[in-house]
């Protein structure tokens, strides 16, 4: 029997928890505290000074996918490196950023923070004890216990989806990055739409948390945390907030495919599964509507792929460019009618009606780009084009 296993857990030996299918994602490990880099004190090193970088902190959600005799991990953790970042333009004008050679005084606090890019680490604005003006410092280069008194409070309510707490950082008007990312590049958004606090999600989106970030252990975004961790009020309240339903991971699995992997995955005709199955149909009828919600297939033009991959590629009514698209996503009427054989015009009336073979009746058409008119049988006729012509002969 295959089963989901899902499991949140913070990686110090590389030995993770595993939580099973059957109860809901633990935080059990929460960052209570940084790595301190013990040779680094609250002064600011003098030139040319090199450390190497703290142990790395990974805080992982794997979903793991696990046939009999044959595992399929789907992990997706994997260490941050911290790059440099240069200067927005955007900063003020006092601020400078750190320089080797220059040494520094003590420092005070952390007034601000910002994410370095592609979510690769983070460095922060130290105001310091002596003349120097506020100066960007990267992580590694400030004691943990430093920086930890300024993000714990962050972390802890992020991981507790905590709103009340977020909504209070927030508003203290600290200086940080509402993306701020951990070592995996996760934001805080990931974290809450993976515990399912709709609340906290709205805080944090209002507050500008972009909510197309994408994690650096596997790519994934909020709207994948929502999907693998079963919770459709998140993944609706994430589409009406303009996450990207077609964003793929690493691998390229947007989280539709993620949601059904989860649910191929999940035992049927377990009563303690039953719920898990219908959250995860949930997700996936909220990601399917916001793909396809205004998409309308004119015709089916080819097909490919066996099984369960079955692709067909449609031409849309609304000219946008033809697409491959899965079996399962497109009306059987279409599926039907493309196996058989039968192919689409553009039909302008009805001319005539008979009673073909089996009594079923059959209609002459005029089409608008053959020059012949043929007889179709009438499930092939638009229903509208039948009652004109039946309204028709009623009149004479």
């Amino acid at each position: 029997m295959r089963f989901l296993i899902l499991s949140s857990f913070l990686d110090y030996n590389s030995n993770p928890a595993s939580i099973s299918a059957a109860s809901p994602p633990s935080f059990r490990h929460q960052m209570d505290a940084l790595f301190v880099n013990p040779s680094l004190s609250r002064l600011k090193l003098p030139h040319k000074v090199h450390t190497t970088n703290p142990p790395s902190l990974a805080l992982c959600f794997n979903l793991r996918l696990q046939p009999p005799h044959h595992p399929l991990n789907l992990s997706v953790s994997a260490a941050a490196s911290v790059v440099e970042n240069p200067q927005s333009e955007s900063d003020p004008p006092q601020f400078s950023n750190y320089d080797e050679d220059e040494s520094y005084g003590e420092v005070k606090r952390i007034i601000g923070s910002r994410a370095l890019e592609n979510g690769a680490g983070m460095e922060y604005l130290i105001e310091w004890e002596d003349d120097h003006v506020p100066t960007w410092v990267p992580a590694n280069l400030i004691a943990g216990d430093v920086v930890a008194e300024y993000e714990n409070p962050w972390w802890v309510a992020a991981k507790k989806a905590d709103d009340r707490a977020l909504k209070e950082i927030i508003d203290s008007a600290d200086g940080r990055d509402i993306d701020a990312v951990d070592g995996d590049g996760r934001t805080a958004l990931l974290f809450v739409a993976g515990l399912g606090s709709e609340a906290c999600v709205r805080t944090l989106v209002e507050a500008g948390a972009d909510v197309n970030h994408r994690d650096n252990g596997g790519g994934l975004t909020a709207l994948h945390m929502a999907a693998g961790y079963v919770r459709p009020g998140v993944a609706k309240l994430l589409v009406e907030f303009g996450a990207d339903p077609e964003a793929g991971d690493d691998r390229g699995r947007t989280p539709l495919d993620l949601a059904r992997e989860v649910l191929n995955a999940t035992p049927k005709g377990n009563p303690v599964q039953f719920a898990r199955r219908l959250g995860l149909e949930n997700v996936i009828k909220i990601l399917e509507g916001a793909i396809f919600e205004y998409a309308e297939v004119e015709e089916i033009l080819e097909k490919r792929g066996k099984g369960n991959n079955v692709e067909y590629l449609v031409k849309w009514k609304d000219g946008e460019a033809n697409e491959w698209i899965k079996a399962a996503l497109i009306a059987e009427d279409l599926v039907k009618d493309f196996e058989d054989g039968l192919e689409y015009a553009v039909a302008e009336l009805v001319v005539a009606k008979r009673d073909g073979e089996e009594g079923k009746k059959e209609y002459l058409v005029k089409w608008a780009d053959i020059e012949e008119a043929t007889w179709e049988p009438e499930e092939n006729v638009d229903p509208e084009l039948i009652k004109e012509f039946e309204t028709e002969n009623g009149r004479v």
